[in-house]
């Protein structure tokens, strides 16, 4: 994606292109991705520009917010963001940290619990935590579980 192409994707969505979000986005939108803020401001830095933490935290949020990119939360310490807008699910490997895309057609939700009065789904997020060593516990949604 080119300087001019990142310009028009940010202004589509509203966003102010400033230098910084431009280099930001441009690192991002290379290829479909999930990276984190540090992947990012990593990145972003070793191509000779110079960003702040700050920076990419602020701009990853507006670019959340505006819808740009989505934000996967693992965990409390782990947030990936997420170029491929579309409806999908994940796969995090919970042994090397990637996170790979999961067509929707490829998971099945049986059923659905009662939701409270007026309210109606407005998306779902299913991330299938996977590891290969034998008797990992992980800690999920408070619950300690074992794959012992």
């Amino acid at each position: 994606m080119d300087r001019s192409q990142i310009v028009k994707l940010l202004q589509q969505h509203d966003i102010t292109p400033t230098r910084q979000r431009i280099e930001i986005a441009g690192y991002l939108f290379q290829r479909p991705q999930h990276l984190s803020a540090e992947n990012i401001l990593e990145g972003v830095n070793a191509e000779s520009n110079r960003v702040s933490r700050a920076t990419v935290y602020n701009t990853m949020g507006l670019f959340t917010d505006k819808g740009l990119v989505r934000e996967v939360l693992i965990d409390r310490e782990r947030v990936f963001y997420d170029t491929n807008r579309s409806d999908h699910h994940h796969v995090y490997d919970v042994d090397s940290g990637e996170l790979y895309d999961v067509m929707p057609s490829k998971i099945e939700i049986a059923a659905i619990p009662d939701l409270p009065e007026g309210a109606h789904i407005v998306g779902t997020n299913v991330i299938l935590r996977v590891s290969k060593k034998q008797g990992l516990v992980t800690r999920d949604e408070g619950r300690v579980t074992s794959n012992e």
